[in-house]
């Protein structure tokens, strides 16, 4: 594919190394801050600031089992940068869960509501648990007692919660309830990602694989590629990557292989992914896909499906799954980041020199955030949007986006995420500038 920028990265010899430890999300947050710094003439101070969260919250959660034993799990809530508006961000249960991952979580939807220009900063959050060894009683009870150690810092002009991984449209319920219970009145606006039936936003499920599947078509359509002619492949079939999918086959495109933690299907000739449950809707449903059709599909792990010969690939699973280990493979041409973080630092570097075009998480699967702001906003005004609007009004928001961080990308010859970071990056200085700091 031709590229409409020149490589900036440095030869193969000066690649950055990538140790033997995964980066965390932190690393990765800080390394990509002070390389979109050096795009822009920002005051150091400002910029010293953005290394930091403004606070971390880490707080025991007791929970009585249902056989009447007790144990108590850590609970954290980050909370980077509110000069632009209330933090946001979500909540995740899973035994990976550490302090420094929600630091940089939080960082990054620092920028991810800068780039969408919303009023928000960014937060993160959750609780360090296993979901799957939880019953729903204790789920409930672990999310009500979080929700109570926490309600001190959380509500809807202070730090604005939403699901994450491990985390639905219930749980959202459930800390509602419990921080409107301690309230004494009903705060719809405390939490997104609620049931539309109090309060909740219609399409807020399958916001960010939207927005993916726009920002797929709108990079595809600046680089020449007719979507009808474009190969995709996507790694992970959850809410973000299902959605995606099915939105981008609607459009045209031919989705050619999708996994699940057990692996890939593939399929040259395109998959019919309407036909496939999303993981949500039915756990490791693309390994019950391989078995029905058989031999009619080929199977993949989700390593060498990171590594087909198509036109987008869409890592859509977990962090850090494209390394300076695997780069060098990675076959797409262009990237669009549907999960958090999949690309490492070094990976970035080596895609680059490439001449792979990596469309960044912050901006790709800013759907979810900015119908989350949409679902604040109806709270608000205790007004309902309909479906259509909701999808109408995050094609504006997404293309608006999109389209801003394309300037930055022709007016500076920059890579995409480059781009994408310093127009995040811009928006929250002018608004540290303006404010100054007190005392």
């Amino acid at each position: 594919m031709a590229s409409n920028q020149q490589s900036t990265a440095p030869p193969e010899e000066h690649r950055p190394v990538e140790s033997t430890e995964p980066e965390t999300a932190l690393e990765t947050a800080r390394r990509q801050l002070d390389r979109a710094a050096t795009h822009l003439e920002i005051d150091d101070a400002v910029l010293e600031r953005l290394k930091h969260p403004a606070a971390v919250h880490e707080v025991a959660v007791p929970l009585e089992r249902d056989d009447g034993s007790v144990d108590v799990f850590t609970g954290y809530r980050a909370q980077h940068d509110s000069v632009r508006g209330p933090y946001k961000g979500g909540l995740r249960y899973h035994p990976e869960v550490t302090r420094d991952e929600c630091v940089g979580l939080s960082m990054w939807m620092t920028w991810k509501c800068a780039v969408m220009d919303l009023p928000f900063g960014g937060a993160k959050g959750g609780i360090v648990v296993d979901p799957k060894s939880l019953s729903d009683e204790e789920t409930e009870r672990l999310t009500r007692r979080f929700a109570q150690e926490i309600r001190d810092v959380i509500g809807p002009t202070t730090d604005i919660p939403a699901p994450d991984m491990g985390t639905g449209p219930e749980t959202m319920a459930w800390l509602m309830d419990a921080y409107s219970m301690q309230e004494g009145e009903t705060i719809p606006g405390v939490v997104t990602g609620k049931p539309p039936v109090i309060g909740g936003s219609h399409g807020r499920e399958e916001a960010p694989g939207r927005s993916v599947a726009i920002v797929t078509r709108e990079t595809c359509d600046y680089y020449g590629y007719p979507l009808e002619d474009v190969t995709v492949a996507v790694q992970g079939f959850g809410s973000v990557g299902a959605n995606a999918a099915r939105l981008l086959d609607e459009w045209g495109a031919t989705v050619v292989a999708v996994s699940d933690v057990n692996g890939a299907v593939y399929d040259p000739d395109g998959i019919d992914v309407a036909d496939i449950p999303s993981h949500d809707e039915e756990p490791e449903a693309v390994t019950a896909y391989a078995a029905a059709v058989g031999t009619d599909v080929d199977r993949l792990s989700n390593d060498e499906l990171l590594e087909l010969d198509v036109d987008v690939l869409v890592p859509a699973a977990v962090g850090n799954v494209i390394t300076a280990d695997n780069a060098d493979a990675i076959d797409a041409d262009i990237v669009v980041e549907g999960a958090n973080g999949p690309t490492t630092f070094a990976a970035d570097t080596i895609l680059e020199e490439r001449g792979i075009h990596v469309v960044p998480d912050i901006l790709a699967n800013a759907g979810g955030v900015t119908v989350s702001y949409f679902e604040w906003l109806q709270d608000i005004n205790r007004r309902a949007w309909s479906l259509e609007r909701v999808h109408e009004e995050l094609e504006t928001e997404m293309v608006d986006a999109w389209s801003a961080v394309r300037d930055e990308v022709e007016a500076k010859d920059l890579t995409w995420r480059d781009a994408a970071y310093a127009v995040a990056l811009s928006r929250v200085a002018k608004a540290h500038e303006a404010r100054g700091l007190w005392p």
